[in-house]
């Protein structure tokens, strides 16, 4: 199992890299338990602060500089990815983020089904909704499997109870993720995806009962244009007739008639023959 831990932190030492260190290891220790001691896990650091100005290169020639292109293969050859970042301004830092758009204008498919665990610092507890709030939505957009347990550490979280549990938690998903669950390879040019075929291989379009292939009127709908009879068998009314089953004319007094048993609806009432309240409250009176 190979695992890569992207790390957005500026200082040395740094918190940001201590996490990442934390969670990796305790990846492959889960992984190794899973799989009975198969062998010790392969583990690469990507240190972003290294590869800043190859980076902000990239944006402006459109071409990653030779330890970046290193680093891309390294992350989109991974079976698991821990993305470390440090909370600036209440979500993850300008370098974290160029350094995922960057890969994703190089590669578009390089993390699609990718299991990913996020993770972020902090110095204040009030950040740890940067997890859902920016790093989730960021990884799901670029296709990625997020796995359902973040980690965030604040400065008071070093060395306090949870936070040990939480990265155990955590790299136990990516553990299982990246040892049984199997990368979604993109289909080739000209092979419909899943959402292109129905599940019953229906490969036509559907048409919605009102236009054909050659987005004229239906059959249907042609017939009752014309006065004539529709698929049903049905005569369908001209453009001059009246529907039958429906009322042919409504008189002033709020009965309809020309049903299709010829009875008069009941009276509807109507503004005029409503009971005033005043008399309705009279009659409800002793002696009304």
């Amino acid at each position: 199992m190979r695992i890569v831990v992207v790390s957005a932190g500026l200082s040395v030492p740094s918190s940001t890299r201590l996490l990442g260190d934390r969670l990796a290891s305790a990846a492959v220790a889960s992984a190794a338990v899973a799989s009975a001691g198969a062998g010790p896990g392969d583990v690469q650091v990507v240190e972003l602060r290294d590869l800043a100005v190859e980076i902000a290169h990239t944006f402006t020639n459109g071409f990653p500089g030779p330890a970046l292109s290193e680093a891309f293969d390294a992350v989109s050859g991974a079976d698991g990815l821990i993305v470390v970042t440090p909370v600036f301004s209440a979500s993850y830092s300008g370098l974290f983020k160029s350094f995922f758009d960057a890969l994703s204008s190089t590669d578009p498919e390089a993390l699609t089904g990718m299991p990913v665990l996020i993770a972020a610092t902090g110095g204040s507890a009030r950040h740890s909704l940067v997890l859902d709030h920016a790093l989730r939505p960021l990884f799901s957009y670029l296709r990625a499997v997020v796995l359902p347990t973040g980690v965030y550490a604040a400065s008071e979280d070093w060395g306090a109870e949870g936070l040990d549990a939480r990265i155990g938690r955590a790299a136990g998903e990516l553990a299982a993720w990246a040892a049984g669950a199997a990368r979604r390879q993109p289909a080739p040019a000209g092979v419909p995806g899943p959402r292109d075929v129905p599940p019953g291989g229906r490969t036509t379009p559907s048409l919605n009962g009102t236009e054909t292939a050659l987005t004229g009127p239906a059959p249907r709908q042609a017939a009752a244009s014309a006065g004539g009879t529709g698929q049903d068998g049905r005569r369908s009314p001209g453009p001059g007739e009246a529907p039958r089953g429906r009322a042919a004319r409504h008189n002033g007094a709020g009965s309809r008639q020309g049903t299709s048993g010829g009875a008069p609806l009941p009276r509807k009432d109507t503004f005029e023959n409503v009971t005033p309240f005043e008399e309705r409250l009279a009659a409800l009176r002793p002696g009304g």
